[in-house]
């Protein structure tokens, strides 16, 4: 019990305290007919320790389901699991919104689609499109902004510059200009860990 977090050892006194409420409950309730009261028993027995299982496996599982969800440690450390088609993604709350991102090393820049930079409340059409950049569709036109705050997990960062594509771009892209904040990037099978 040392190994469990004290929200941990909050819940695993909570699901104690229900199974004894629930078991206590079937037995006054059914003392003549001991038979079922323990094939009940063990129902929910079954019950309890499968819902102990699920939730020790809950990073495991929240992170097959949804691999842009980081995965932040307490020792400062942040991991992306790939998704099925190789990338990386993670999605950041910026300026109060949530926006995913592809994580791109070979980005400079932080690449907002006009579609999340509108979301973030850009005025795309009144954005001043001076800046050019070559990417697999050819050179498309850059505007820059400066995103306010930028939320991974723990860490908080402030006056981030970026750039929004004025060209066809499905999804934003993190480039170095932000994990270049982190001491270490480290890819390892699938797992791609940022350490602050």
């Amino acid at each position: 019990m040392r190994d469990l977090s004290s929200d941990d050892q909050a819940v695993l006194v909570y699901l104690v305290l229900i199974l004894l409420v629930v078991g206590g409950s079937m037995i006054i309730s059914s003392r003549r007919q001991l038979n079922r009261t323990l094939q009940q028993a063990a129902i929910w027995g079954l019950i309890f320790v499968g819902a102990i299982g699920a939730y020790s496996l809950r990073d495991r599982i929240e992170q097959s389901l949804y691999p842009e969800r980081a995965l932040v440690s307490e020792q400062g450390t942040v991991s992306f699991n790939r998704a099925r088609d190789g990338h990386f993604y993670a999605e950041l709350n910026v300026n109060g919104k949530n926006i995913e991102f592809v994580i791109d090393t070979g980005a400079t820049d932080i690449v907002l689609t006009q579609k999340d930079a509108e979301k973030l409340g850009f005025p795309v059409g009144d954005l001043i499109y001076s800046g050019r950049a070559s990417t697999a569709n050819g050179v498309v036109p850059m505007a820059r902004i400066t995103l306010d705050n930028i939320l991974l997990g723990r860490f908080v960062d402030r006056n981030i510059r970026a750039t929004v594509n004025g060209g066809a771009l499905d999804t934003s892209l993190l480039g170095m200009r932000y994990l270049e904040r982190f001491r270490k990037i480290e890819i390892a099978g699938s797992r791609l860990t940022l350490i602050r």
